[in-house]
């Protein structure tokens, strides 16, 4: 009977031992699947995002051009207007006055004139009397032409096709000449305005020349949608901006259904080619107090904690700017399970492989 307590602490003994055995033995299988990388050094394209202000293609100010009052308006605000259409009207009154006085000095001075030219055929009068007469007829005929354009200044017509913005005048109000009387834009097409760093333009600069194609980019607009229609880079800016180094490139946008307004903010995403460019997979890094890091992994297997600056995502990928080289081993899985200074067991598997299976996920 004394023996099978015995017999039960054995066994209890030989179960403990075999559990401690099992853990001991899954922690050195968890060790060796740990897997390391390095990072991969290639030329490559990123997308970069640049803040963008958008404008009409065309925008100018309405002014009035003759002093009066503000008789008729013929548009509404946010209208879309065609060129040649009428949209203002300044009392006309006093400007017809004018131009019926002027062309009634014209018909006078027309009939002496006509009068002084019978008189120099029949040699009456002499010929400096008649090259007088001329004059005050052709000054005459310049007052009327004069008074007419005063009387079609009382009108405002659209310049081109466009839409209106609000009213800087008011139906009745005494305007004088040179007064604003609203913004016209055309929006057919805009110009999305953005700034380059100097290195990004050279590297530009460098892939246009190897490339007889414009440049083309996208447009994320303010709700964070990309716009439908594609832009094309067709303007540099002459100088840098001494202050940020920045140079303003300008993509030019259809815009067929009108959804973009002068004045709009978004981003500007263009396609930027880099040379050398050193890429890890982001599952490779962690993330502490906003800052990222790799484990390094030195000669005698011991896994080190490092931070890296990132230059640019990529969909999975980051492109280093400085931490790492690209002789570095990196872990590429099991980070959650190490701390720095572990000594570890990894297989190591080529970038180019890496890469080209990749999937962020989470451990």
């Amino acid at each position: 009977m004394k023996r099978k307590p015995l017999l039960a602490l054995m066994s209890l003994c030989a179960l403990y031992c075999g559990t401690g055995c099992s853990e001991e033995k899954k922690e050195v299988e968890e060790q060796i699947k740990l897997v390391a990388t390095s990072p991969l050094l290639k030329d490559t394209t990123i997308t970069k995002e640049y803040v963008a202000q958008i404008h009409a293609i065309q925008r100018i100010e309405l002014r009035a051009l003759e002093k009066g009052y503000l008789e008729k308006i013929y548009v509404d605000e946010g209208q879309q207007v065609r060129q040649g259409q009428l949209m203002f009207q300044i009392k006309p009154t006093v400007y017809q006055a004018e131009l019926r006085k002027s062309q009634a000095e014209a018909n006078y001075v027309g009939l002496e004139y006509q009068n002084t030219k019978k008189l120099a055929d029949k040699n009456i009068v002499s010929g400096s009397e008649l090259a007088l007469a001329q004059a005050k007829y052709d000054k005459a005929n310049a007052e009327v032409s004069l008074a007419q354009t005063h009387l079609q200044f009382t009108t405002v017509k659209a310049p081109f096709n466009g839409i209106m913005d609000h009213f800087q005048a008011r139906l009745g109000s005494l305007v004088d000449e040179g007064d604003l009387l609203t913004t016209l834009s055309d929006n057919s097409k805009m110009w999305v305005y953005y700034n380059v760093p100097e290195a990004e333009y050279l590297a530009y600069k460098q892939h246009a020349k190897s490339s007889d194609k414009a440049a083309h980019v996208k447009l994320r607009m303010a709700n964070n949608e990309e716009f439908d229609q594609t832009g094309v880079v067709q303007t540099i800016e002459a100088d840098f901006n001494n202050e940020t180094g920045n140079i303003a490139f300008r993509a030019t946008f259809p815009n067929p259904d009108g959804l973009l307004r002068n004045g709009e903010t978004g981003s500007v995403l263009m396609t930027v080619p880099l040379k050398g460019a050193l890429i890890i997979p982001q599952k490779a890094t962690f993330e502490v107090l906003e800052k990222k890091y790799v484990f390094v992994v030195d000669k005698n297997n011991v896994v080190h904690q490092q931070e890296v600056n990132i230059a640019s995502e990529m969909p999975d990928l980051y492109v280093i700017k400085s931490g790492i080289t690209g002789t570095d081993r990196i872990l590429l899985e099991g980070l959650r399970k190490v701390k720095d200074g572990d000594k570890v067991a990894y297989d190591y598997k080529e970038p180019q492989s890496v890469l080209s299976n990749l999937k962020v996920y989470s451990e």
